[in-house]
């Protein structure tokens, strides 16, 4: 088992802890079932154990520790045992369990459980991807797909699904990569290739100038539909300081460097052909040193698909497929007052894997 066995502090997320306490990220029957046992004076001490019904790599826990640290009525009340981000969990396996009074913690269950269930997607959907890629580079390019507040974590998730496979992932925005202290990476756009009225080569050339030392330039050469005269045009520009080139060929349109060999393959959008050719050209001026990477509609299977049919890619940019998909958490109210208080069909799990969190 392969997992990060840390824990970053609670401080790291930036918590809206007031409203949180007050129960503002929560469903209202919690809210109602929390203030029906306050104003009963009842207080049941409790075990929630919380689970998910996949094979799976966990994300969010220490995100949603800290929702208990912070949110809680009294978290030293509160005894909690838990597993690590970027554990393997299987169906059903209990992750977490809460035991004390309901009340200090009932309020929280929406918040916890979204936590786990949005983080643990994103890493387990990215180790699948990491492991299509055999080893090679990954860029988490889903920040455009979803709204700005779930980069931070989403990020950190994408990271820790790189510890899980010990394959590198880079992330596009310096918020992604703010828990773990890394930084946002990025190509030469279509927007700057726009910007300078559609010339590849003088963006390519501009951007080149600004960029540190220590940046990879990496452009994007689709932009006029024509990668391969655009690649070999920008890696005679630029020489040396082009670290790669980056095909991001649309889903409805067929490259010019194919338009004479269609009617066997699937000429549309970044396909194996098109890579080839550009690899051959680059090759064939002496460009070999010059990376290629891929983005546009990529997913775990294409990714397969290219690896197994040996297509010479170096880096792969994934976006919207990373963050599709669901991966539900449930918290089960197990036992109260010492005694079995499961739902039919449920029941308390231990899980010798859990470590006491403190």
């Amino acid at each position: 088992m392969i997992s990060t066995r840390r824990r970053l502090e609670p401080e790291v997320f930036d918590l809206p802890v007031e409203k949180m306490r007050a129960g503002w990220y929560t469903d209202a029957y919690f809210n109602h079932t929390r203030a029906t046992l306050l104003e009963d004076a009842r207080r049941p001490n409790v075990v929630m154990q919380v689970f998910q019904k996949r094979d799976a790599f966990l994300g969010g826990m220490d995100e949603a520790i800290a929702i208990l640290k912070l949110c809680a009525d009294d978290f030293s009340d509160l005894t909690v045992h838990a597993l690590y981000d970027g554990d393997s969990i299987r169906p059903y396996e209990t992750v977490m369990t809460i035991e004390g009074d309901y009340t200090a913690f009932a309020h929280l269950e929406t918040a916890y459980l979204g936590t786990l269930a949005r983080r643990t997607l994103i890493t387990t959907n990215v180790v699948n991807v990491l492991r299509a890629a055999n080893g090679k580079p990954v860029i988490f390019m889903a920040a455009r797909h979803d709204h700005h507040r779930v980069q931070t974590g989403d990020g950190y998730a994408a990271y820790v699904a790189g510890q899980i496979v010990g394959a590198p992932i880079g992330v596009t925005t310096d918020e992604q990569a703010s828990w773990w202290g890394g930084s946002g990476l990025g190509t030469v756009p279509h927007a700057l290739i726009a910007a300078y009225g559609g010339d590849t080569v003088v963006a390519a050339k501009h951007f080149a100038d600004w960029a540190p030392d220590d940046m990879n330039v990496t452009v994007l050469v689709d932009f006029e539909n024509d990668s391969v005269r655009t690649a070999l045009d920008v890696a005679h520009a630029l020489g040396p300081r082009l670290w790669g080139v980056r095909l991001d060929t649309s889903e409805s349109l067929v490259d010019r460097a194919l338009w004479e060999e269609m009617g066997d393959f699937k000429p549309t959008g970044v396909n194996p052909r098109l890579v080839h050719k550009v690899r051959a050209a680059l090759d064939r001026e002496g460009f070999d040193a010059v990376r290629i990477v891929v983005s546009g509609g990529f997913t775990v299977e294409k990714i397969r698909d290219f690896e197994e049919d040996g297509v010479p890619v170096d880096a792969y940019g994934v976006g919207s497929s990373l963050i599709r998909g669901s991966n539900d958490f449930t918290g089960d109210l197990v036992m109260s007052d010492g005694r079995p208080a499961a739902k039919v069909g449920r029941g308390y799990r231990p899980n010798p894997r859990l470590e006491r969190v403190t």
